[in-house]
Protein backbone atom coordinates (compact mmCIF):
# COMPACT_ATOMS: atom_id res chain seq x y z
CA UNK A 1 0.00 0.00 0.00
CA UNK A 2 0.75 3.26 -0.91
CA UNK A 3 1.34 5.88 2.22
CA UNK A 4 0.59 9.25 0.74
CA UNK A 5 -2.69 8.04 -0.62
CA UNK A 6 -3.93 8.78 2.84
CA UNK A 7 -6.52 6.65 5.09
CA UNK A 8 -8.71 3.91 3.48
CA UNK A 9 -12.37 3.33 4.21
CA UNK A 10 -13.70 0.15 4.73
CA UNK A 11 -17.56 -1.28 4.11
CA UNK A 12 -17.46 -3.51 0.62
CA UNK A 13 -18.73 -2.07 -2.46
CA UNK A 14 -21.27 -4.89 -2.79
CA UNK A 15 -22.28 -4.06 0.61
CA UNK A 16 -22.38 -0.57 3.06
CA UNK A 17 -19.73 2.11 3.06
CA UNK A 18 -18.22 3.94 5.89
CA UNK A 19 -18.51 7.62 7.03
CA UNK A 20 -15.26 9.34 6.00
CA UNK A 21 -12.97 9.21 8.90
CA UNK A 22 -10.82 11.57 10.04
CA UNK A 23 -7.31 11.59 8.70
CA UNK A 24 -6.03 10.94 12.24
CA UNK A 25 -8.28 7.85 13.06
CA UNK A 26 -7.54 4.69 11.66
CA UNK A 27 -9.83 2.70 9.14
CA UNK A 28 -12.43 0.41 10.84
CA UNK A 29 -12.41 -3.29 9.59
CA UNK A 30 -15.15 -4.72 8.91
CA UNK A 31 -16.07 -8.24 8.67
CA UNK A 32 -17.67 -8.76 4.95
CA UNK A 33 -20.39 -11.18 3.66
CA UNK A 34 -19.69 -13.33 0.11
CA UNK A 35 -21.03 -9.42 -1.32
CA UNK A 36 -18.72 -7.34 1.02
CA UNK A 37 -21.62 -6.86 3.06
CA UNK A 38 -21.32 -5.39 6.58
CA UNK A 39 -23.04 -8.17 8.69
CA UNK A 40 -24.23 -5.73 11.00
CA UNK A 41 -26.28 -3.47 8.45
CA UNK A 42 -27.35 -6.58 6.50
CA UNK A 43 -31.54 -6.06 5.91
CA UNK A 44 -34.22 -7.70 3.88
CA UNK A 45 -36.93 -5.68 3.10
CA UNK A 46 -40.00 -6.32 5.41
CA UNK A 47 -42.66 -5.28 3.54
CA UNK A 48 -41.20 -6.71 0.26
CA UNK A 49 -40.96 -4.12 -2.12
CA UNK A 50 -37.67 -3.55 -3.71
CA UNK A 51 -36.18 -0.88 -1.49
CA UNK A 52 -33.18 1.73 -2.85
CA UNK A 53 -29.93 -0.66 -2.20
CA UNK A 54 -27.93 3.16 -1.03
CA UNK A 55 -28.24 6.31 -0.33
CA UNK A 56 -25.64 9.04 -1.08
CA UNK A 57 -24.97 11.89 1.26
CA UNK A 58 -22.25 14.11 1.11
CA UNK A 59 -19.80 15.22 3.91
CA UNK A 60 -17.26 18.63 3.22
CA UNK A 61 -15.07 16.92 0.24
CA UNK A 62 -15.79 13.30 0.96
CA UNK A 63 -18.55 11.07 -0.31
CA UNK A 64 -20.10 8.54 1.85
CA UNK A 65 -22.63 6.21 0.91
CA UNK A 66 -24.93 4.44 3.94
CA UNK A 67 -26.76 1.66 3.71
CA UNK A 68 -30.41 2.00 3.12
CA UNK A 69 -32.11 -1.69 3.29
CA UNK A 70 -30.47 -5.08 1.24
CA UNK A 71 -32.64 -5.79 -1.72
CA UNK A 72 -35.15 -8.82 -0.90
CA UNK A 73 -33.45 -12.23 -1.44
CA UNK A 74 -33.56 -14.80 -4.31
CA UNK A 75 -35.48 -17.77 -4.28
CA UNK A 76 -32.96 -20.81 -4.10
CA UNK A 77 -34.08 -21.95 -8.47
CA UNK A 78 -31.47 -23.89 -10.50
CA UNK A 79 -30.94 -21.67 -14.07
CA UNK A 80 -32.36 -24.63 -15.21
CA UNK A 81 -35.90 -24.09 -14.65
CA UNK A 82 -35.99 -20.82 -16.17
CA UNK A 83 -37.60 -23.11 -19.33
CA UNK A 84 -35.13 -21.51 -21.85
CA UNK A 85 -32.70 -23.74 -23.52
CA UNK A 86 -29.57 -22.27 -23.21
CA UNK A 87 -27.23 -24.74 -24.03
CA UNK A 88 -28.02 -24.39 -27.90
CA UNK A 89 -27.47 -20.77 -28.75
CA UNK A 90 -29.80 -20.62 -31.17
CA UNK A 91 -33.51 -19.83 -30.08
CA UNK A 92 -36.05 -22.16 -30.86
CA UNK A 93 -37.77 -22.54 -34.19
CA UNK A 94 -40.93 -21.60 -32.90
CA UNK A 95 -42.93 -19.57 -30.53
CA UNK A 96 -45.27 -21.40 -28.77
CA UNK A 97 -47.76 -18.43 -28.39
CA UNK A 98 -48.66 -19.33 -24.74
CA UNK A 99 -48.44 -16.18 -22.28
CA UNK A 100 -45.63 -16.03 -19.60
CA UNK A 101 -46.28 -17.92 -16.24
CA UNK A 102 -44.19 -15.95 -14.64
CA UNK A 103 -42.11 -12.75 -14.37
CA UNK A 104 -38.71 -11.86 -13.27
CA UNK A 105 -37.24 -8.69 -12.59
CA UNK A 106 -33.69 -7.84 -14.29
CA UNK A 107 -31.16 -5.53 -13.77
CA UNK A 108 -32.90 -2.20 -13.46
CA UNK A 109 -36.05 -3.07 -11.97
CA UNK A 110 -37.58 -4.05 -15.50
CA UNK A 111 -40.41 -6.76 -15.27
CA UNK A 112 -39.27 -9.66 -18.16
CA UNK A 113 -41.60 -12.44 -18.56
CA UNK A 114 -40.25 -15.82 -18.36
CA UNK A 115 -40.81 -18.67 -20.99
CA UNK A 116 -43.23 -21.43 -19.48
CA UNK A 117 -40.88 -24.19 -18.88
CA UNK A 118 -41.20 -27.02 -15.81
CA UNK A 119 -41.92 -26.37 -12.22
CA UNK A 120 -40.18 -22.83 -12.13
CA UNK A 121 -41.44 -20.28 -9.44
CA UNK A 122 -41.56 -16.53 -9.67
CA UNK A 123 -38.16 -14.91 -8.67
CA UNK A 124 -39.01 -11.78 -6.70
CA UNK A 125 -35.46 -9.92 -8.28
CA UNK A 126 -32.68 -10.87 -10.64
CA UNK A 127 -32.66 -12.51 -13.86
CA UNK A 128 -32.36 -16.20 -14.36
CA UNK A 129 -32.44 -16.34 -18.11
CA UNK A 130 -28.63 -16.60 -18.55
CA UNK A 131 -27.35 -18.28 -15.68
CA UNK A 132 -26.47 -21.82 -17.84
CA UNK A 133 -24.04 -19.96 -19.17
CA UNK A 134 -22.51 -18.65 -16.41
CA UNK A 135 -22.23 -21.67 -14.77
CA UNK A 136 -20.49 -23.00 -17.74
CA UNK A 137 -17.76 -20.53 -17.70
CA UNK A 138 -16.97 -20.47 -13.62
CA UNK A 139 -16.63 -24.05 -14.29
CA UNK A 140 -14.38 -24.08 -17.38
CA UNK A 141 -11.78 -21.46 -15.20
CA UNK A 142 -9.02 -20.21 -17.32
CA UNK A 143 -6.42 -21.05 -15.07
CA UNK A 144 -7.57 -25.02 -15.23
CA UNK A 145 -7.26 -25.03 -18.56
CA UNK A 146 -4.25 -23.59 -18.94
CA UNK A 147 -2.54 -27.12 -19.25
CA UNK A 148 -5.03 -28.30 -21.70
CA UNK A 149 -5.01 -27.77 -25.23
CA UNK A 150 -7.84 -26.70 -26.49
CA UNK A 151 -9.21 -27.28 -30.39
CA UNK A 152 -9.57 -23.99 -31.67
CA UNK A 153 -6.61 -23.03 -33.76
CA UNK A 154 -4.30 -19.98 -32.87
CA UNK A 155 -3.96 -16.71 -35.17
CA UNK A 156 -0.68 -18.47 -36.36
CA UNK A 157 -2.15 -21.53 -37.56
CA UNK A 158 -1.15 -23.45 -34.14
CA UNK A 159 -3.48 -25.14 -31.23
CA UNK A 160 -3.91 -22.83 -28.14
CA UNK A 161 -2.72 -24.15 -25.26
CA UNK A 162 -5.15 -22.45 -22.89
CA UNK A 163 -8.48 -23.91 -24.66
CA UNK A 164 -11.49 -21.70 -23.96
CA UNK A 165 -14.35 -22.83 -26.16
CA UNK A 166 -13.69 -24.65 -29.24
CA UNK A 167 -15.55 -21.98 -32.30
CA UNK A 168 -18.35 -25.14 -33.42
CA UNK A 169 -19.39 -24.23 -29.74
CA UNK A 170 -18.97 -21.12 -28.63
CA UNK A 171 -21.82 -19.05 -29.88
CA UNK A 172 -22.74 -20.26 -32.92
CA UNK A 173 -21.79 -16.99 -34.97
CA UNK A 174 -22.31 -17.75 -38.36
CA UNK A 175 -20.66 -14.63 -41.03
CA UNK A 176 -21.67 -16.27 -43.84
CA UNK A 177 -24.14 -13.51 -44.57
CA UNK A 178 -25.04 -9.88 -43.01
CA UNK A 179 -26.32 -10.16 -39.36
CA UNK A 180 -30.20 -9.69 -39.51
CA UNK A 181 -30.60 -5.90 -37.42
CA UNK A 182 -33.77 -6.69 -34.65
CA UNK A 183 -33.84 -3.57 -32.53
CA UNK A 184 -32.16 -1.08 -31.06
CA UNK A 185 -32.56 2.55 -29.58
CA UNK A 186 -32.30 5.84 -31.22
CA UNK A 187 -35.47 7.96 -29.36
CA UNK A 188 -33.75 8.16 -26.65
CA UNK A 189 -30.60 9.61 -27.94
CA UNK A 190 -32.81 12.45 -30.04
CA UNK A 191 -33.61 14.63 -27.74
CA UNK A 192 -30.58 16.26 -27.51
CA UNK A 193 -28.87 17.72 -30.09
CA UNK A 194 -25.08 15.44 -30.76
CA UNK A 195 -25.79 13.31 -28.23
CA UNK A 196 -23.79 10.80 -29.80
CA UNK A 197 -22.91 7.20 -27.90
CA UNK A 198 -19.66 6.43 -26.72
CA UNK A 199 -19.33 2.63 -26.71
CA UNK A 200 -21.97 -0.22 -25.73
CA UNK A 201 -20.53 -3.25 -23.37
CA UNK A 202 -22.62 -6.41 -22.33
CA UNK A 203 -22.85 -7.59 -18.76
CA UNK A 204 -21.22 -10.55 -17.94
CA UNK A 205 -24.13 -12.61 -17.76
CA UNK A 206 -25.92 -11.19 -21.00
CA UNK A 207 -29.00 -10.13 -19.28
CA UNK A 208 -28.11 -5.93 -20.39
CA UNK A 209 -26.31 -3.94 -22.17
CA UNK A 210 -24.86 -0.83 -20.97
CA UNK A 211 -24.09 2.24 -22.55
CA UNK A 212 -22.23 5.47 -22.72
CA UNK A 213 -23.16 8.64 -24.60
CA UNK A 214 -22.07 12.24 -24.47
CA UNK A 215 -24.89 13.83 -22.37
CA UNK A 216 -22.92 12.08 -20.11
CA UNK A 217 -25.38 9.58 -18.75
CA UNK A 218 -24.86 5.79 -18.74
CA UNK A 219 -28.05 3.87 -19.63
CA UNK A 220 -28.61 0.02 -18.83
CA UNK A 221 -30.93 -1.66 -21.81
CA UNK A 222 -32.63 -5.29 -20.50
CA UNK A 223 -32.32 -8.13 -23.32
CA UNK A 224 -35.97 -8.25 -24.96
CA UNK A 225 -37.59 -10.95 -23.87
CA UNK A 226 -38.82 -11.76 -27.40
CA UNK A 227 -35.06 -12.14 -28.84
CA UNK A 228 -35.74 -16.11 -27.36
CA UNK A 229 -37.98 -16.78 -29.83
CA UNK A 230 -38.22 -15.95 -33.70
CA UNK A 231 -40.96 -13.13 -32.89
CA UNK A 232 -38.76 -10.53 -34.64
CA UNK A 233 -41.20 -8.47 -36.23
CA UNK A 234 -42.61 -7.37 -32.78
CA UNK A 235 -39.44 -6.23 -31.32
CA UNK A 236 -40.57 -2.99 -29.86
CA UNK A 237 -37.60 -0.23 -29.85
CA UNK A 238 -35.80 -0.52 -26.85
CA UNK A 239 -36.03 1.84 -23.29
CA UNK A 240 -33.59 2.15 -21.00
CA UNK A 241 -34.44 0.58 -17.51
CA UNK A 242 -31.92 3.15 -15.68
CA UNK A 243 -29.72 6.27 -16.69
CA UNK A 244 -27.03 7.15 -14.24
CA UNK A 245 -26.23 10.47 -14.66
CA UNK A 246 -22.13 11.77 -14.08
CA UNK A 247 -21.15 14.92 -13.51
CA UNK A 248 -19.12 15.37 -16.48
CA UNK A 249 -17.53 13.74 -19.28
CA UNK A 250 -17.50 9.78 -18.69
CA UNK A 251 -14.16 9.00 -19.16
CA UNK A 252 -14.21 5.04 -19.22
CA UNK A 253 -17.04 2.94 -17.48
CA UNK A 254 -16.63 -1.01 -16.97
CA UNK A 255 -18.87 -4.11 -15.51
CA UNK A 256 -18.11 -5.92 -12.34
CA UNK A 257 -16.74 -9.37 -14.18
CA UNK A 258 -18.82 -11.64 -11.55
CA UNK A 259 -22.10 -9.58 -12.18
CA UNK A 260 -24.91 -12.46 -12.01
CA UNK A 261 -28.03 -10.93 -11.62
CA UNK A 262 -29.39 -13.65 -9.36
CA UNK A 263 -27.18 -12.34 -6.92
CA UNK A 264 -27.74 -8.37 -6.52
CA UNK A 265 -24.60 -7.81 -4.46
CA UNK A 266 -22.65 -8.61 -7.83
CA UNK A 267 -24.48 -6.20 -9.95
CA UNK A 268 -22.37 -2.62 -10.29
CA UNK A 269 -20.60 -0.90 -12.34
CA UNK A 270 -17.73 1.49 -12.07
CA UNK A 271 -17.44 4.89 -14.02
CA UNK A 272 -15.32 7.53 -14.30
CA UNK A 273 -15.29 11.47 -14.87
CA UNK A 274 -13.61 14.54 -15.29
CA UNK A 275 -13.31 16.26 -12.24
CA UNK A 276 -14.93 13.21 -9.66
CA UNK A 277 -14.10 10.33 -7.97
CA UNK A 278 -14.65 6.98 -9.29
CA UNK A 279 -17.90 6.03 -9.02
CA UNK A 280 -19.76 2.88 -8.09
CA UNK A 281 -23.32 2.26 -9.49
CA UNK A 282 -25.88 -0.40 -8.81
CA UNK A 283 -26.86 -2.11 -11.66
CA UNK A 284 -30.39 -2.73 -10.26
CA UNK A 285 -31.57 0.92 -8.44
CA UNK A 286 -29.28 3.14 -11.00
CA UNK A 287 -28.04 4.59 -7.52
CA UNK A 288 -23.82 5.07 -6.12
CA UNK A 289 -23.31 2.63 -3.78
CA UNK A 290 -19.61 3.76 -3.15
CA UNK A 291 -16.60 5.74 -4.58
CA UNK A 292 -13.22 5.63 -5.20
CA UNK A 293 -11.28 9.13 -4.74
CA UNK A 294 -7.89 9.17 -6.51
CA UNK A 295 -5.57 12.29 -4.90
CA UNK A 296 -2.54 13.55 -6.84
CA UNK A 297 0.45 14.82 -5.21
CA UNK A 298 -1.06 17.87 -3.96
CA UNK A 299 -3.79 16.24 -2.44
CA UNK A 300 -6.27 17.73 -5.37
CA UNK A 301 -8.91 15.36 -6.66
CA UNK A 302 -8.32 13.72 -10.14
CA UNK A 303 -10.14 11.75 -12.42
CA UNK A 304 -9.21 8.02 -13.71
CA UNK A 305 -8.68 8.20 -17.53
CA UNK A 306 -9.34 4.11 -17.83
CA UNK A 307 -10.52 1.22 -15.67
CA UNK A 308 -10.67 -2.30 -15.61
CA UNK A 309 -11.47 -4.28 -12.83
CA UNK A 310 -9.21 -7.73 -11.71
CA UNK A 311 -10.72 -11.36 -13.20
CA UNK A 312 -10.99 -12.11 -10.10
CA UNK A 313 -13.39 -8.64 -9.04
CA UNK A 314 -11.20 -7.84 -6.22
CA UNK A 315 -9.45 -4.93 -7.38
CA UNK A 316 -10.17 -1.73 -9.67
CA UNK A 317 -7.13 -1.00 -11.48
CA UNK A 318 -7.23 2.69 -12.98
CA UNK A 319 -5.45 4.50 -15.38
CA UNK A 320 -3.19 8.20 -14.74
CA UNK A 321 -0.58 9.68 -16.11
CA UNK A 322 3.07 7.45 -16.23
CA UNK A 323 0.69 6.00 -13.34
CA UNK A 324 -1.71 3.13 -12.43
CA UNK A 325 -3.70 3.02 -8.93
CA UNK A 326 -5.27 -0.07 -7.39
CA UNK A 327 -8.53 0.41 -5.27
CA UNK A 328 -9.80 -3.09 -3.48
CA UNK A 329 -13.65 -3.60 -4.42
CA UNK A 330 -14.65 -4.33 -0.61
CA UNK A 331 -12.47 -1.15 0.56
CA UNK A 332 -14.16 2.43 -1.05
CA UNK A 333 -12.22 5.39 -0.29
CA UNK A 334 -8.82 6.96 -0.99
CA UNK A 335 -6.68 4.04 0.09
CA UNK A 336 -4.91 2.27 -2.93
CA UNK A 337 -2.15 1.37 -4.22
CA UNK A 338 0.22 3.30 -6.12
CA UNK A 339 2.46 1.66 -9.34
CA UNK A 340 4.55 3.97 -11.25
CA UNK A 341 5.10 2.86 -15.42
CA UNK A 342 7.66 4.98 -15.35
CA UNK A 343 11.01 4.43 -12.96
CA UNK A 344 14.00 6.81 -13.65
CA UNK A 345 13.30 7.68 -16.51
CA UNK A 346 12.41 3.91 -18.16
CA UNK A 347 9.14 2.50 -18.62
CA UNK A 348 6.22 3.44 -20.21
CA UNK A 349 5.51 6.81 -20.58
CA UNK A 350 2.07 8.84 -21.23
CA UNK A 351 -1.77 8.71 -19.66
CA UNK A 352 -3.14 5.09 -19.50
CA UNK A 353 -5.49 4.91 -21.63
CA UNK A 354 -6.95 1.19 -21.37
CA UNK A 355 -5.98 -1.89 -20.03
CA UNK A 356 -6.52 -5.87 -20.32
CA UNK A 357 -6.16 -8.88 -18.40
CA UNK A 358 -4.39 -12.10 -19.45
CA UNK A 359 -6.70 -15.05 -19.27
CA UNK A 360 -4.12 -17.68 -18.61
CA UNK A 361 -1.51 -15.76 -16.57
CA UNK A 362 -0.86 -13.13 -13.97
CA UNK A 363 -0.32 -10.53 -16.50
CA UNK A 364 -1.63 -7.57 -17.10
CA UNK A 365 -0.97 -4.84 -20.34
CA UNK A 366 -1.57 -1.03 -20.24
CA UNK A 367 -2.56 0.48 -23.64
CA UNK A 368 -0.81 4.63 -23.04
CA UNK A 369 -1.54 7.58 -25.16
CA UNK A 370 2.33 7.48 -25.72
CA UNK A 371 1.22 4.92 -29.10
CA UNK A 372 2.78 1.42 -26.95
CA UNK A 373 1.58 -1.08 -25.13
CA UNK A 374 3.42 -2.47 -21.82
CA UNK A 375 3.04 -6.09 -20.04
CA UNK A 376 2.85 -6.11 -16.20
CA UNK A 377 2.94 -8.83 -13.22
CA UNK A 378 -0.03 -8.68 -11.64
CA UNK A 379 1.84 -9.45 -8.36
CA UNK A 380 3.96 -6.13 -7.80
CA UNK A 381 3.59 -4.50 -11.28
CA UNK A 382 6.73 -5.59 -12.74
CA UNK A 383 7.40 -4.42 -15.90
CA UNK A 384 8.15 -7.30 -18.31
CA UNK A 385 8.07 -6.42 -21.60
CA UNK A 386 7.28 -2.85 -23.91
CA UNK A 387 5.87 -3.14 -27.18
CA UNK A 388 7.61 -1.64 -30.07
CA UNK A 389 5.85 1.72 -30.88
CA UNK A 390 4.14 0.78 -33.80
CA UNK A 391 0.98 3.00 -33.61
CA UNK A 392 0.49 6.14 -35.59
CA UNK A 393 -2.24 7.72 -32.57
CA UNK A 394 -2.34 6.99 -28.97
CA UNK A 395 -3.69 3.29 -28.17
CA UNK A 396 -7.44 3.73 -26.90
CA UNK A 397 -8.29 -0.49 -27.03
CA UNK A 398 -6.68 -3.57 -26.24
CA UNK A 399 -7.83 -7.39 -25.83
CA UNK A 400 -5.96 -10.66 -25.35
CA UNK A 401 -6.59 -13.62 -27.24
CA UNK A 402 -8.16 -16.74 -24.84
CA UNK A 403 -5.20 -18.34 -24.95
CA UNK A 404 -3.56 -15.49 -23.97
CA UNK A 405 -0.76 -16.21 -26.61
CA UNK A 406 -1.53 -12.57 -28.38
CA UNK A 407 -3.00 -9.16 -27.88
CA UNK A 408 -4.84 -6.69 -29.99
CA UNK A 409 -4.11 -3.07 -29.89
CA UNK A 410 -5.84 -0.19 -31.69
CA UNK A 411 -5.21 3.33 -31.24
CA UNK A 412 -6.65 6.92 -32.71
CA UNK A 413 -6.81 8.61 -35.77
CA UNK A 414 -4.77 4.73 -36.51
CA UNK A 415 -6.36 2.48 -39.12
CA UNK A 416 -4.71 -0.50 -37.90
CA UNK A 417 -5.65 -3.08 -35.15
CA UNK A 418 -2.09 -4.79 -34.64
CA UNK A 419 -1.75 -8.95 -33.50
CA UNK A 420 1.37 -9.31 -30.99
CA UNK A 421 2.66 -12.37 -30.15
CA UNK A 422 3.37 -12.31 -26.66
CA UNK A 423 5.45 -15.25 -26.92
CA UNK A 424 7.96 -13.28 -29.09
CA UNK A 425 6.85 -9.78 -27.35
CA UNK A 426 7.53 -7.10 -29.95
CA UNK A 427 6.26 -9.83 -33.19
CA UNK A 428 3.43 -8.63 -34.86
CA UNK A 429 1.43 -11.85 -36.45
CA UNK A 430 -0.92 -9.60 -38.55
CA UNK A 431 -2.87 -6.26 -39.26
CA UNK A 432 -6.19 -5.62 -39.50
CA UNK A 433 -7.55 -2.43 -41.73
CA UNK A 434 -10.07 -0.23 -40.76
CA UNK A 435 -11.21 3.22 -40.95
CA UNK A 436 -10.41 5.89 -38.13
CA UNK A 437 -10.03 9.30 -38.59
CA UNK A 438 -10.66 10.68 -35.37
CA UNK A 439 -9.76 10.92 -31.93
CA UNK A 440 -12.89 8.56 -30.78
CA UNK A 441 -12.14 5.45 -28.97
CA UNK A 442 -13.38 2.92 -31.19
CA UNK A 443 -14.18 -0.51 -29.53
CA UNK A 444 -13.28 -3.93 -31.06
CA UNK A 445 -14.16 -7.49 -29.69
CA UNK A 446 -13.37 -11.04 -29.73
CA UNK A 447 -15.76 -13.75 -29.31
CA UNK A 448 -14.71 -16.31 -26.55
CA UNK A 449 -13.31 -18.81 -29.24
CA UNK A 450 -10.83 -15.79 -30.62
CA UNK A 451 -11.73 -16.91 -33.96
CA UNK A 452 -13.67 -13.37 -34.48
CA UNK A 453 -12.62 -9.77 -34.43
CA UNK A 454 -14.82 -8.09 -35.06
CA UNK A 455 -14.49 -3.92 -35.05
CA UNK A 456 -16.58 -0.49 -36.43
CA UNK A 457 -14.92 2.57 -38.16
CA UNK A 458 -15.74 5.99 -38.76
CA UNK A 459 -17.81 5.26 -41.87
CA UNK A 460 -19.85 3.03 -39.87
CA UNK A 461 -19.16 -0.09 -41.14
CA UNK A 462 -18.53 -3.33 -39.01
CA UNK A 463 -15.52 -5.61 -40.44
CA UNK A 464 -15.50 -9.11 -38.85
CA UNK A 465 -12.06 -11.49 -39.25
CA UNK A 466 -11.51 -14.52 -39.04
CA UNK A 467 -8.35 -14.42 -37.36
CA UNK A 468 -7.67 -18.45 -37.46
CA UNK A 469 -7.00 -17.71 -41.45
CA UNK A 470 -3.80 -15.74 -40.64
CA UNK A 471 -0.57 -17.20 -42.34
CA UNK A 472 1.10 -19.47 -39.64
CA UNK A 473 4.39 -17.93 -40.49
CA UNK A 474 3.18 -14.69 -39.96
CA UNK A 475 5.00 -12.23 -41.86
CA UNK A 476 2.74 -9.16 -40.89
CA UNK A 477 0.67 -9.65 -43.55
CA UNK A 478 -2.72 -7.93 -43.62
CA UNK A 479 -5.77 -10.00 -42.55
CA UNK A 480 -8.83 -9.39 -45.22
CA UNK A 481 -11.54 -9.39 -43.58
CA UNK A 482 -14.00 -12.28 -44.16
CA UNK A 483 -17.28 -9.84 -44.15
CA UNK A 484 -18.12 -6.01 -44.06
CA UNK A 485 -21.79 -4.34 -43.41
CA UNK A 486 -22.95 -1.33 -43.16
CA UNK A 487 -24.59 -1.00 -40.24
CA UNK A 488 -24.92 2.43 -39.71
CA UNK A 489 -24.78 5.64 -41.34
CA UNK A 490 -22.54 6.80 -39.02
CA UNK A 491 -19.09 6.02 -36.72
CA UNK A 492 -19.40 2.70 -35.28
CA UNK A 493 -17.73 3.37 -32.15
CA UNK A 494 -18.82 0.42 -30.59
CA UNK A 495 -19.66 -3.08 -30.81
CA UNK A 496 -19.98 -6.20 -28.19
CA UNK A 497 -20.61 -9.68 -28.40
CA UNK A 498 -22.80 -11.57 -26.07
CA UNK A 499 -21.19 -13.65 -24.09
CA UNK A 500 -22.98 -16.93 -24.83
CA UNK A 501 -25.90 -16.29 -28.01
CA UNK A 502 -24.96 -15.18 -30.95
CA UNK A 503 -26.46 -11.38 -30.89
CA UNK A 504 -24.12 -8.40 -31.17
CA UNK A 505 -24.61 -4.97 -29.89
CA UNK A 506 -23.30 -1.37 -31.82
CA UNK A 507 -23.22 1.68 -30.83
CA UNK A 508 -22.80 4.86 -33.07
CA UNK A 509 -22.40 8.28 -33.37
CA UNK A 510 -19.61 11.01 -33.50
CA UNK A 511 -19.05 14.61 -32.62
CA UNK A 512 -20.40 16.96 -35.76
CA UNK A 513 -18.05 19.99 -36.88
CA UNK A 514 -20.01 22.56 -39.33
CA UNK A 515 -18.80 22.35 -42.38
CA UNK A 516 -16.77 25.51 -43.75
CA UNK A 517 -19.16 28.54 -44.58
CA UNK A 518 -22.35 27.07 -42.26
CA UNK A 519 -22.16 30.44 -40.05
CA UNK A 520 -22.09 32.40 -43.37
CA UNK A 521 -24.57 30.56 -45.18
CA UNK A 522 -27.76 32.87 -44.38
CA UNK A 523 -25.91 36.03 -45.50
CA UNK A 524 -24.78 34.13 -48.93
CA UNK A 525 -26.70 35.92 -51.72
CA UNK A 526 -26.79 31.76 -52.78
CA UNK A 527 -28.44 29.93 -49.48
CA UNK A 528 -28.10 27.11 -51.86
CA UNK A 529 -24.05 26.67 -50.99
CA UNK A 530 -24.56 26.64 -47.77
CA UNK A 531 -27.89 23.81 -47.52
CA UNK A 532 -25.82 21.98 -49.66
CA UNK A 533 -22.80 21.64 -47.66
CA UNK A 534 -25.04 21.19 -44.24
CA UNK A 535 -26.85 18.70 -45.65
CA UNK A 536 -24.73 15.26 -45.84
CA UNK A 537 -23.38 16.25 -42.48
CA UNK A 538 -27.08 15.93 -41.27
CA UNK A 539 -27.67 13.06 -43.15
CA UNK A 540 -24.93 11.32 -41.83
CA UNK A 541 -26.02 11.61 -38.11
CA UNK A 542 -26.83 8.47 -36.46
CA UNK A 543 -26.97 8.50 -32.62
CA UNK A 544 -28.45 4.87 -31.95
CA UNK A 545 -28.16 1.64 -30.20
CA UNK A 546 -28.62 -1.23 -32.46
CA UNK A 547 -28.79 -4.86 -31.87
CA UNK A 548 -27.91 -7.76 -34.47
CA UNK A 549 -28.63 -11.25 -34.75
CA UNK A 550 -25.30 -13.07 -36.15
CA UNK A 551 -26.31 -16.79 -35.82
CA UNK A 552 -28.07 -19.54 -38.01
CA UNK A 553 -31.49 -17.52 -39.44
CA UNK A 554 -35.14 -19.44 -38.70
CA UNK A 555 -38.04 -18.72 -40.16
CA UNK A 556 -37.56 -15.54 -42.16
CA UNK A 557 -39.08 -12.60 -40.60
CA UNK A 558 -42.05 -10.86 -42.37
CA UNK A 559 -41.08 -7.46 -43.66
CA UNK A 560 -37.97 -6.17 -45.93
CA UNK A 561 -34.47 -5.87 -45.59
CA UNK A 562 -33.11 -3.41 -43.17
CA UNK A 563 -31.80 -0.78 -45.14
CA UNK A 564 -28.66 -0.56 -42.67
CA UNK A 565 -27.74 -4.03 -42.91
CA UNK A 566 -26.69 -3.57 -46.56
CA UNK A 567 -23.45 -5.22 -47.15
CA UNK A 568 -20.35 -3.22 -48.18
CA UNK A 569 -18.17 -4.26 -50.97
CA UNK A 570 -14.45 -5.16 -49.87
Amino acid sequence: MSDSAGCGESGGVAGAGQDAEADSEPPQQATSLPGGVDPEVRETSEEGAPPAAKRVRTSGEDLATEQVAEPVKILGETPAQAGLLLEDPAPPAQSTGEPPQCEEKGPGGEEVPISPGGDEECRENGDGVHDAALEEEEEAKPEEECNASGSADSPSGGQQTCGPLSPASSLGLEFTQNPQMLTGSCTEYSSLPENYLKGCKWAPDGSCILTNSADNVLRVYNLPPEIYSYNWDLLPEMSPVLRMAEGDTVYDYCWYPKMNSLDPDTCFLASSSRDNPVHIWDAFYGQVRASFRPYNHLDELTAAHSLCFSPDGTQLYCGFDKTVRIFYTERPGRDCEERPTVVKKQGQSGIISCFGFSPCQSVYACGSYSRCAGLYSCQDGTLLALLPTRHHGGLTHLLFSPDGNYLYTGGRKDSEILCWDLREPGKVVFSLKRNVATNQRIYFDLDLSGKYLLSGDTEGVVSVWDTQTAPPDGNEELLQPQLRFQAHWDCTNGISIHPFMPLLASSSGQRQFPWPGDSEGESASDGEGGEAAASPQEMRQDNALSLWWAGPLGPAPEGGEEPNAAAVEA
